[in-house]
């Protein structure tokens, strides 16, 4: 098949499924469902035709055939375009999953209000889908198994991964006047392509990009399109005096953009990367910070975290937006493995690290012997390891709480007894194993844990590991309730490999009261600085300073 005739077939389905998806007529639906279908099989290139070679071929009137031709000409099609913008974006990510239709789609927006994959696959672990006519358990289990299968496709960057990537970028921006944009400035847990704001000159840039790109896609003086291996990079360039709504658009989210345009419209403005045009006097204002852009609007400066059009944008016209955490405000670490069972550093080194992040403690909460974790602690190891704790922290200023991070076994009971608990500072309990109980089973199982008076954390509460694990079935909002109840953390694991909990998940603990904690799982020195993933993920949550245990003072930590 031709390119053009590939693409242009693509995008008549897209319309199609869009229009499906906003319940508009079946007509009209089949109508682009069936061009497509006879693009797709042409044998020659559409770009060659004129309106009235199009309308002879089956299945395309004059409207379809002035919209090949509106996309052969311009690369993209005005009526999809609207239908992009007038629906949440995230629907049509979820197109991309096997077995789901827009039908489906249609149905769960409309009577259940789930906009994106995250939302869907939450629905569907939490048994909420069976409510819906035509869904049940198996449709459930079926939809939980189209979304591990479409993640393991996307292939998406860990955050680490991307920040190796922009540091192999670097070079090519001597002086340093470039902002990394999209997905990674808003904190998300993985990353797809790369998106840069530059004000560096094209010119220069341009020829340094080509000393670090694999391969240069588009070259220009406003965008440079590269890849290095099979990630792609945009860089975009702009003068400062726009450079803050270029990057406000480049940062998105798309939903967040949308609303944006749609205040400055009911203003009489129209917002775009370039500026803000007053649309009566003919005027267009430009910014060289995202924050003028904000004030301009009558609005407080939102933190990247938080777009996601999730009643950020309102709380920011009301002035009411909460401060988020930052990593300035945590004063120790709450999950670190130490020599003793598989970490690299001894508990004096891991007294110096903190000594030097400036850190006022650090909890070392080694794996407990029933894991199976070579070295891991028994009542005995664990008793003369606090002993050597107790030794550091006579010559350190920065303190060793000694923890451990006990196993929840397959019948919610704890690898070590209540007795051996009692006399460690910080107990994490975590599940390493038995990753294929049943939904009601894990949630039981972690539950029974939390109902332990010693268990202070539940660590990495749904067991994922990003691009490798799913997350074990597990009934999070009875998790969260149940943390409320017992004032049981819930730990934010800072591993780029884990995230856990996401972001989701740590919205809804923070609006039901929840602490939460940050703990790098660290078992290297490298591996500490991963506190700041953790910080990101606690922001995109809505967390502030209050809500996250490890920013309490040494002296308070205890109370």
């Amino acid at each position: 098949m031709h390119d053009m005739n590939r693409d242009v077939a693509r995008h008549l389905r897209l319309l199609g499924e869009l229009l499906e998806i906003s319940g508009k007529e079946p007509y009209k639906i089949r109508a682009y469902y069936r061009a497509a279908d006879t693009i797709s099989r042409l044998a020659s290139p559409v770009d060659d035709m004129d309106e009235a070679r199009l309308t002879d071929l089956p299945g395309i009137g004059e409207n379809i055939a002035r919209k090949v031709i509106e996309y052969v000409k311009t690369g993209a099609i005005h009526e999809l375009t609207e239908l992009e913008e007038s629906v949440p974006s995230g629907l049509v990510g979820m197109l991309d999953l096997d077995g789901v239709g827009p039908k489906t789609i249609h149905a769960l927006w409309t009577k259940m209000g789930i906009e994106d994959i995250a939302m869907l696959e939450k629905a569907a672990k939490n048994r909420r889908l069976r409510a819906l006519h035509g869904f049940g358990p198996k449709k459930e289990e079926a939809i939980i198994q189209a979304v591990a299968g479409y993640r393991r496709k996307t292939s998406r960057m860990t955050r680490k991964e991307a920040e190796e990537l922009i540091g192999r970028i670097e070079p090519a921006f001597p002086g340093k006047n470039f902002t990394v944009a999209g997905s990674f400035r808003r904190g998300r847990s993985t990353i797809g392509d790369i998106d840069i704001v530059s004000t560096e000159a094209p010119a220069r840039t341009n020829a340094l990009l080509q000393e670090v790109a694999d391969e240069i896609i588009d070259q220009g003086e406003r965008k440079t399109s590269f890849s290095i291996g099979d990630r792609r990079v945009d860089v975009r360039f702009c003068t400062p005096a726009f450079a803050g709504t270029m990057l406000l658009y480049l940062t998105g989210s798309k939903q967040f953009n949308i609303k944006m345009r749609e205040i400055a419209l009911s203003r009489g403005e129209k917002l775009n990367e370039y500026g803000i045009e007053d649309r009566e006097e003919g005027r267009t204002y430009t910014f060289p910070d995202e924050a003028s852009v904000f004030s301009f609007l009558g609005m407080d400066y939102i933190p990247p975290e938080l777009r996601e059009d999730q009643g950020e944008i309102e709380h920011a016209r009301r002035h009411t937006l909460p401060e988020l955490v930052r990593e300035t405000d945590i004063r120790g670490d709450l999950h670190m493995h130490s020599s003793w069972s598989d970490g690299a550093l001894s508990i004096a080194e891991l007294a110096r690290l903190g000594e030097e992040r400036g850190y006022e403690y650090i909890a070392c909460t080694d794996h407990s012997a029933s894991l199976g974790v070579a070295h891991g602690l028994d009542a005995a190891r664990l008793a003369k390891q606090h002993h050597e704790i107790e030794m550091s922290n006579r010559s350190h200023s920065c303190r060793i709480l000694a923890g451990i991070e006990v196993d929840i076994l397959g019948d919610g009971s704890l690898g070590l007894s209540g007795p051996v608990l009692a006399d460690c500072d910080l107990v994490i309990a975590s599940v390493h194993s038995g990753f294929k109980q049943d939904r009601d089973v894990m949630t039981r199982r972690i539950l029974s844990a939390m109902e332990n008076e010693h268990v202070d954390i539940i660590g990495h509460p749904t067991g994922r590991l990003l691009g490798k694990r799913e997350a074990y079935l597990v009934d999070m909002e009875r998790i969260i309730s149940a943390a409320a109840d017992t004032g049981t953390a819930l730990e934010i694991n800072a591993s780029p490999y884990r995230l856990d909990l996401d972001d989701i998940y740590v919205r809804e603990a923070h609006d039901h009261g929840v602490m939460l904690s940050i703990g790098t799982d660290a078992h290297t020195r490298e591996e500490a600085a991963a506190i700041r993933f953790g910080v990101g993920i606690a922001r995109r949550g809505w967390c502030g300073k209050q809500d996250i245990l490890n920013t309490r003072p040494f002296k308070g930590f205890f109370t």
